[in-house]
C-alpha cells in the first residue's frame, strides 16, 4: 500500500458513502484508477466490507457490558464449542482471546440490565466456565470504528 492507497482508506472510514468521483479528486486521481484501487484494497482484504453504523441507543441498546471469563478448560474442543456458542449470540459485538488475568473478554450491548441477565443465563448454560465478572459502562466516552492509518513505509535510503 501507498500514500494514495493510505488516504483512501483514511476517507473510506470516515465516509464510506463518498462518492467515487470526489473521493478521486480528494486523492488527486481520476475516477477509473481511484476505483481500481479500492477494488484491489477489497481483493486483499484490507477493506473487509463497507456497513452503516447505527446508533444503540436509538435502537433501545442502553446498556454495554464488558465480560471477562476465565475458563479451567483450555482445550482445543472446547475452545471450539465455547467460539461457535458466542458467536451465534447477537448480543455480543466483540469477542477476544487474552494474554493476562483473563481468558477471553466479550462487549455486550443489550437494552436493559433482565435482557443481560437473560444473555448470561444463556451463556453460562451453554459452556462451562470458572469465573465470569461483568462490569457495565455508565458512559461511553469515545467509540470509533476508525483506525489511524500509519504513513507508507519510507524507501530504505541508499
Amino acid at each position: 500500500m501507498d500514500a494514495i492507497d493510505r488516504k483512501i482508506l483514511t476517507i473510506l472510514q470516515e465516509d464510506v458513502s463518498i462518492s467515487i468521483a470526489e473521493l478521486a479528486s480528494r486523492v488527486h486521481l481520476s475516477q477509473t484508477p481511484c476505483w481500481k484501487r479500492i477494488q484491489k484494497l477489497e481483493a486483499n482484504g484490507v477493506i473487509q466490507k463497507r456497513v452503516a453504523l447505527v446508533s444503540p441507543e436509538k435502537l433501545g441498546l442502553g446498556l454495554t457490558v464488558f465480560v471477562s471469563i476465565e475458563t479451567a478448560d483450555h482445550s482445543k474442543d472446547w475452545l471450539a464449542q465455547f467460539a461457535e456458542t458466542v458467536a451465534a449470540m447477537p448480543e455480543v459485538m466483540e469477542f477476544y482471546r487474552m494474554a493476562g488475568d483473563v481468558d477471553y473478554m466479550l462487549r455486550v450491548v443489550v437494552t436493559d440490565m433482565a435482557a443481560y441477565d437473560t444473555f448470561y443465563k444463556r451463556l453460562i448454560d451453554k459452556v462451562p466456565l470458572k469465573n465470569v465478572t461483568s462490569r457495565f459502562a455508565m458512559e461511553r466516552i469515545k467509540a470509533t470504528t476508525a483506525y489511524a492509518v500509519p504513513p507508507a513505509p519510507r524507501p530504505a535510503e541508499a
